[in-house]
């Protein structure tokens, strides 16, 4: 899918947010991030409409998958009270995801990114990934050596224990994926490439890479 949609005015809004991370600044600013929002809503809609029938988006709107600017400061020792990014994820749910979905962060900087996995899993989801790859890991692994995944993903990440998980010894054969506490993909995008005319097509096909990763991690969660 291509677009000549210009994500300019999202970048120009959060340089000077990140400049000014106040409530007066972004009063005095409203135009500039009405702009922002409203170019990143025709974004996400615009790959709401690529994956609307292959993953059952059928009632999906962008409004239903943006996160809100604001952050939660209470247990934050920044208080900034606003996020720096503008982030949502695509998926059946939207940001209230029922099933795995793209999470994609637009942010100056070179940190705009794509991700997905599993970044805050429950202990079930965690017992249940770790079930899945002692059981037999060969499947998981398929899908991440494969050409495409290594291209644009490198390899799974996420925070490790240090030792091995109850239940399972220091020797596993897989031990490596078992002391996973997350499972996660990511792939970062310059902002030259974000400011493209073909983003929006880069960022399709990094979608569909990340979609067998997905499915195996629905898969063994049903």
């Amino acid at each position: 899918m291509g677009t000549s949609l210009n994500l300019k005015p999202i970048f120009t809004f959060l340089d000077g947010l990140s400049m000014h991370n106040s409530k007066a600044w972004l009063d005095g600013n409203l135009p500039a991030y009405e702009d922002a929002r409203e170019t990143f809503e025709r974004f996400i809609d615009h790959l709401i409409d690529e994956f609307r029938d292959s993953d059952h988006l059928q009632a999906l709107s962008a409004k239903d998958c943006i996160f809100r600017l604001n952050r939660d400061v209470r247990f934050s020792k920044d208080k900034s009270p606003y996020k720096t990014n503008f982030g949502a994820v695509i998926g059946p749910g939207g940001r209230k995801a029922t099933e795995q979905g793209y999470y994609i962060s637009i942010e100056p900087q070179g940190r705009s990114m794509v991700a997905g996995g599993l970044h805050m899993p429950t202990p079930e989801q965690l017992t249940r990934f770790r079930q899945a790859i002692d059981r037999n890991a060969a499947g998981f692994r398929k899908i991440t050596r494969a050409k495409t995944f290594v291209e644009y993903f490198g390899a799974v990440e996420g925070e490790r224990l240090k030792t091995a998980p109850q239940g399972y010894d220091r020797s596993h054969p897989d031990i490596e994926l078992l002391q996973l506490k997350q499972v996660t993909v990511t792939h970062h995008f310059a902002d030259k490439e974000v400011l493209g005319r073909d983003f929006s097509a880069q960022v399709v096909i990094v979608f569909r890479a990340m979609r067998p990763f997905l499915n195996y991690i629905d898969d063994i969660l049903q």
